[in-house]
Order: structure tokens, then sequence, then C-alpha cells
């Protein structure tokens, strides 16, 4: 097996036990501080994402996508020189920012949030900046190597500390104020990003070829023309990035701001707020792992064979991986449409969250694309060019959340057909560019026969929820339904060729099932 498919699903099972760990957060945490306490906590999120983002500088891309160059080379000395550079320029800048955002965030509060409270969760996370900064560096040094491994335990590692510590933490500062349990909760996750590093930092002393420390200050001098390559990848992708996470900062503002226009309290945004970005949303970015894997894997494979100029195995790659989006992708939206009232209610106890995802369900198709388009345009050099998609996106976002929020008849719902036509024009101007610089054969007749699957697999999967075992406990329905749904999935790629027995060969664990006699 290839190191692709090997990182591709390292990544996989580690980004789905993730993401069931991210979900069991999720619960935890509605279920302790409820809709007012996630809506504080999300709105202080966006803020420590455009720091992280700012942080990061769009260097885990650049480190994974230039060490993978210098492996190829087998050149030790560029790829210490290139962790060096990396972490010299991480830990400095999150020296600066970090006492800037405890210092801004008053200001931040008073002047741009409607709810005050928002305060305490945005001071808590400050302790995780310093973290993240060393933890992204070595993250894009192991993906470089294409060994997953180290990055996948770490996330786990991550998620289980949250998840054990956020019960208790919640439940002790709770009686404080919903402000100081919604702190409490960011105050786990920089827990659990603090053992992630203990974790990555022992991985990488137990496997490093090099003494890191051995005349660190000597490769910095000497590291300019490493400095130099990196930010040619790294600005471009910190610049998309930052793009993102700016637009993200500014949705909770205008949200909030759009809705005080429509006569909606603070206090009833904030609650909405949290119902689309605390409930509904996350559920339908659970799937994004699978993309997610994918698109980490792409850099350092792409980019590999672009060095040595394997023009076919990049449009191979590009062609699995879109692939790929798709059918899960498509499963995804099945499952989570047809299923959208029991899902919330099994969670969070509550079909708040229900309406936004059948919403927008059947365009976050769209959005799984958007990562596997990105990483191609990244290991292309054409990082640039993704930027620039980012921004028109972000500007579109931005502009129709505030166009359709403000007018009473929209509200809410207006803010989620925003994000949506977001996500949509980005992906779709990342394909086109990804067109111009890789021309392949677009399977329009497969595509037509997915769609057709998945029509026919949700269809079932209805008709089993609403006729089948209707005196059961709703967790035995749901679990019936999804079934019924995967397996008919499932048959209907295999009967129509979409999934091919040779490709499920290559799959670990489920090689041996599929061997062709």
């Amino acid at each position: 097996m290839s190191k692709f498919l090997k990182g591709t699903f390292i990544l996989l099972l580690a980004g789905l036990i993730t993401r069931v760990l991210g979900f069991i957060y999720r619960i935890v945490l509605a279920r302790s501080i409820g809709e007012e306490g996630v809506g504080l906590y999300m709105m202080a999120y966006p803020t420590f994402i455009l720091v992280v983002t700012i942080i990061q500088l769009g260097l885990p891309v650049a480190i994974s996508k230039n060490v993978a160059e210098a492996e190829a080379r087998g050149d030790y000395a560029e790829i210490k020189k290139i962790l060096v550079v990396s972490l010299a320029t991480t830990i400095s800048l999150s020296i600066i920012i970090t006492p800037a955002l405890i210092l801004l965030a008053p200001l931040f509060v008073t002047k741009l949030f409607t709810d005050g409270r928002t305060l305490f969760p945005l001071l808590a996370c400050a302790p995780a900046i310093p973290i993240i900064a060393i933890s992204s560096v070595l993250r894009g040094y192991f993906q470089g190597k294409q060994n997953m491994r180290p990055s996948a335990i770490s996330q786990i590692l991550e998620q289980i500390v949250r998840i054990t510590l956020i019960a208790s933490v919640t439940a002790a500062f709770l009686p404080y104020g919903v402000e100081y349990a919604a702190a409490a909760a960011m105050g786990a996750s920089v827990v659990g990003e603090l053992v992630a590093l203990i974790y990555l930092l022992t991985t990488f002393k137990l496997k490093k070829r090099f003494k890191l420390r051995s005349n660190f200050f000597q490769f910095i001098h000497k590291g300019k023309q490493t400095f130099k390559d990196l930010m040619e990848i790294a600005l471009p992708t910190t610049g998309s990035r930052l793009i993102g996470s700016i637009a993200w900062f500014f949705e909770p503002i205008v949200v909030v701001n759009s809705l005080a226009l429509a006569g909606v309290l603070a206090v009833d945004a904030t609650k909405q707020y949290g119902a689309l970005t605390g409930y509904a949303l996350p559920l339908l970015m659970l799937p994004s792992f699978v993309t997610f894997s994918l698109a980490t894997s792409l850099v350092p494979a792409i980019s590999e064979a672009n060095s040595m100029n394997h023009h076919k195995l990049i449009e191979y790659r590009l062609q699995q991986a879109l692939r790929w989006t798709f059918l899960t992708g498509g499963l995804a939206v099945i499952v989570l449409y047809v299923l959208a009232d029991p899902l919330m209610q099994l969670m969070y106890g509550s079909t708040k969250g229900a309406y936004f995802i059948r919403l927008m369900a059947p365009f976050f198709l769209f959005y799984y694309y958007q990562g596997p388009l990105q990483a191609v345009l990244q290991a292309l050099n054409l990082a640039r060019a993704a930027m620039i998609n980012s921004l028109i996106g972000a500007v579109v976002k931005t502009a129709v959340i505030f166009l359709l929020a403000s007018q009473p008849s929209f509200g809410i719902t207006g803010a989620a057909l925003g994000i949506i036509v977001g996500f949509v024009l980005v992906t779709i101007l990342h394909f086109a560019t990804v067109l111009k610089k890789i021309t392949f054969p677009f399977q329009i007749r497969d595509y037509a026969k997915g769609f057709l699957v998945m029509a026919a697999s949700g269809g079932l999967g209805l008709w089993i929820f609403d006729q089948f075992l209707l005196h059961e406990r709703l967790v035995i329905r749901v679990v019936i339904a999804t079934a019924g749904m995967v397996l008919s999935y499932l048959v209907l790629l295999l009967l129509l060729k979409l999934i091919k027995h040779e490709e499920l060969q290559r799959i670990p664990w489920l090689g041996k099932f599929f061997t062709i006699r």
C-alpha cells in the first residue's frame, strides 16, 4: 500500500474517532451549560481561531510540502532547517500575540459583541495559543514525512482529555454564572491541547534523526532562504485561512447585530446563534473528517509527485480524492437530511437545530469538496489563487448574512443561507482554478448514478423510520434506519460499479473479504 493510502486511512480512522469524541464533547457541553452557554462559547471561539490562524501563519501546510520534497531528496539538513525556522517564527508570534489578546479582549467585547459575558471564555482560551504554535509545527513535520500516526493519536488524546474534564469543570463553575461555565469549557480545551503537545514532543524526540537544539540559532541565521521558501507557500495559505477566520470572527458580530436590526433581543440572538453553530453545524461538519484526511494526505503526496514531474500520478490522486469525497459525502448528506429531527433529539434533547440541518445538508456536499481541492492548489503552488477564492467567498457570505438576517422574514435563517452561499461559491472557484492547471475527464454518468443511489437510499431510510418499530425506543429506530441506508447505499454502489472490488481490496481490514479468486 502506498504512503498516500496508508496515511489517508490512518487519518480516516483517527478522524472518525475524533469526530465521535467531539460530538460526545458537544453533547456534554450542551447538556451542561445549555443553549445560552453554547452561544457564548461559540461567539468567543471564532476569535480564538482567528488568533491561532495568525500564529500558525500557514506554516503547517508549507512545512508538510517542503519536508516532503526534502525527504524525497534525502536532504535531512534542510528538514532540520525547516523545523528550526518554523519553530522560531511561531513561538515569536505567540509571545507577541498572546498578551495582546488578553489586553484587547475587553475592547473586543464592548465594541463588537452585543453580549459582554463573552469576555470570560475569550480570556480562557489565551493559554492555548503558544501550545498550538509548537504543536502545529510538529504536526506539519510528521505529515511531510507522510507519517500520519502522531497527528492522529494527538488529536484523539486531545478529545479524550476535553471530554474527561468538561462535565466536572462546567458543573463546578455553573453556580457562578453561565459565562464562567463557558470559560471553564474553554479551559478544558486548553488542557487537551497541552496533553497533545506533550505526546507530539515525546514522539518527535524518539523518532528524529538529528539533534534539534544543536546549533539552533546558527540554523536560524542560515535559514533565510528556507524562510523565504516557506513563506511562498505559507503566506498565501495563511491568507486563505486568515480570510476564513476573519469572516468567522465577524460572523457572530454580523449575525447578532443583524438580528438586532430585525428586532431580536440580544439573549434570544445568542440562543439562536448557538442552535445554528453549536448544534446544527457540528453535525453537518462531522463527515468532513473524510475530506480532511484526504486533504492532509494530498499535500505531501502531490508535492512529491509534482517535484518529480509525475503529472499522471497527480491526476490519479486528484480523481481518487474527488470520487471518494462524493461517495462518502453523499451518504452523509442523506443520513443527516432524513434523520435530522431524531438525531437532534437524541444528542441534545431538543430538535431546535433540525431545521438548519434539513436546509443546509443538500448543499454541504460542496463543503466536503473544498478541503481536497484547496490541498491540491496548495501542493501545486497555487495557494495565492486559493486565497483569492476564499476572499471572494467570505465577502459574499458576510454580505448575504447581513442582507438576509436583518430582515424579520428571514432572521437566523438568513445567516444559514449566507453560510451556504459562501462555501458553495468557494468550492466552485477552487474547482475552476484546478481545471486550469490539471485537465482530467469528468465522469458525468458516474455522478448521475451517484445521485440516483442517494435518492434511493434516502427514500428507503425514510420509509424504514416511518413504518417500522414505531413503538421501540427512538435510538433503536435511528440505528435501524441508518443501517438500512448505509447497507443499501454500499450495495447499490457495488452493483453500479461506482466502487470496484479491487479498490476495496486495498483497504486495510477489508481487503481479505473482497479477494478476487
